[in-house]
């Protein structure tokens, strides 16, 4: 497993993405961009971990987790100068026959693209990423950020839905309205319950998952994922599950970060949708937020006016805007690999028929190509 560093052909093709970054003007005098070699992994988390823009998603331990997982290569680009490290930025190459070949900072997630100290910087390892891109073969680059990179082609048709917490959940309570309010308490009269917890929750996660993933006509991940970044980060990740006459009705997986608590996946099977167990988890999920002290609440990506959207938007929560980079190899498109795509229904209306078991099975093949 090779995780961290390059091997010798990849170093060489690095020392040539290097030279290309400085014929097109972009390295700055004294700054190297490389590829980290392990006994640098520590100086990469302490890089993110003091850098104010920092996302959970530029920390190194996902990049063990993503390679377990799907046997994705990574590759960690770094700038540094005379006082070590000025920026870095995860990458990840996806290849497959299917859905092409391709380099993506992060996959699977809303954040990730270049952290560094400057814009420059910033611009710098993109060059690199680019130019790596082109020496192995690859179709494009997508940089997930959250600020806008000028002269780079770029998406912003996704937004992520964010809600400041209160100090309390009775402020949060008293904000949300009377008719969210009798949302949330109905499936509580009906006997419906709520856990907190971590892996001893996971089967049932999963289940819940799983079932409305092939009811969206989307390939679901591995179990496995989930495992994975439960053992990554057993003091960040946490499930919470709402069941109803002791059946698992509706779950969250949650992330927390600094200040920040995200939900990145959620789901509720639709025949209880009715009964509102989707608005107690949700409830239930904040009102844990605010007992652990974070300030920010991250409902994850939408596009504008879509149901998720006006699903986040009730809770109080605003749209901040997601800007997709992307460096395109020659006479290549800029990609449209979404449920959005024409390309995808007929695909996508022949797997909501299929069982549930055999898209679990046939599901994680095809989804780890999926960005």
């Amino acid at each position: 497993m090779n995780t961290i560093g390059f091997d010798a052909k990849q170093e060489t093709r690095a020392a040539e993405a290097r030279a290309d970054c400085h014929d097109a003007g972009g390295l700055q005098e004294g700054v190297e961009v490389a590829p980290l070699e392990a006994r640098s992994v520590a100086e990469w988390d302490t890089f993110v971990e003091h850098h104010p823009q920092s996302t959970l998603y530029h920390r190194s331990v996902w990049h063990g987790v993503i390679h377990d997982v799907f046997g994705h290569e990574i590759i960690r680009l770094a700038t540094r100068d005379a006082t070590g490290l000025s920026g870095v930025l995860p990458l990840v190459r996806l290849r497959s026959r299917l859905f092409g070949d391709y380099l993506v900072s992060m996959p699977y997630f809303n954040y990730g693209g270049a952290l560094a100290r400057s814009e420059s910087l910033a611009r710098e390892l993109m060059l690199a990423a680019a130019a790596e891109a082109r020496r192995i073969g690859c179709d494009h680059v997508e940089f997930r950020d959250t600020a806008v990179h000028e002269g780079w082609q770029v998406r912003t048709d996704k937004v992520v839905m964010q809600l400041p917490l209160p100090g309390t959940y009775d402020h949060l309570w008293g904000a949300l309205g009377g008719k969210l309010r009798a949302q949330i308490r109905r499936p509580q009269k009906e006997g419906a319950e709520v856990l907190r917890g971590g892996a001893e929750l996971l089967s049932e996660f999963y289940a819940v998952f799983a079932r409305n993933m092939r009811d969206l006509g989307t390939p679901v991940y591995p179990r496995s994922l989930f495992e994975a970044i439960l053992r990554a980060l057993p003091g960040d990740a946490s499930i919470v599950l709402v069941r109803h006459k002791r059946r698992p009705v509706a779950a969250g997986f949650l992330l927390g970060f600094r200040d920040c608590l995200e939900i990145p996946w959620a789901s509720s099977l639709r025949e209880y949708n009715s009964l509102g167990v989707n608005m107690l988890l949700y409830a239930e999920t904040l009102k844990m937020a605010i007992e652990n002290g974070y300030r920010i609440f991250d409902f994850g990506r939408s596009s504008v006016g879509s149901g998720t959207y006006r699903f986040k938007k009730q809770w109080g929560a605003s749209e901040q805007q997601l800007y997709w980079h992307y460096w395109l190899a020659e006479n290549r498109e800029m990609p449209q690999l979404t449920p959005d795509n024409p390309r995808y229904r007929l695909a996508i209306a022949a797997w909501r028929r299929l069982p549930v078991c055999v898209a679990n099975r046939l599901g994680p093949s095809i989804v780890k190509y999926l960005p």
